[in-house]
């Protein structure tokens, strides 16, 4: 899995552009995870997409979009990931590494569960 974070306006729009590249190279977006950021005005958006042909690819037609002001693939010591996930004991939350939360998740067989992976 790789990650790509963007910096984008915060307008609306701006989203149905982003994925507009993802569709018109025929990426598949994995997880996406928006909100606003630490610079006023604008929005983080994290984006994780399987290869790195396609994640490069992504970043090189991103970065011509105006709304974009800056967009990076995350190495992996700076990805996190999160999963909410539903157990017979309850819903339960895990934040971790990729590859502890993957654990987890492999370990504990939820009912149901959503996995997304984010970029700090």
């Amino acid at each position: 899995m790789h990650v790509i974070s963007l910096i984008v306006k915060n307008e609306f729009g701006v989203m149905q552009r982003v994925m507009g590249e993802f569709t018109r190279n025929k990426i598949n977006v994995e997880t996406i995870v928006v909100g606003k950021c630490e610079l006023s005005g604008k929005s983080r958006m994290v984006l994780s997409v399987v290869g790195k042909d396609a994640a490069e690819t992504a970043i090189g037609r991103l970065e011509k979009l105006q709304d974009v002001y800056e967009a990076e693939l995350i190495p992996e010591s700076g990805q996190s990931a999160y999963a909410l996930m539903s157990t017979s004991s309850g819903n339960v939350g895990v934040v971790g590494g990729s590859a502890q939360v993957e654990e987890i998740i492999d370990r504990s067989k939820p009912e149901k569960y959503v996995k997304a992976l984010n970029a700090l």
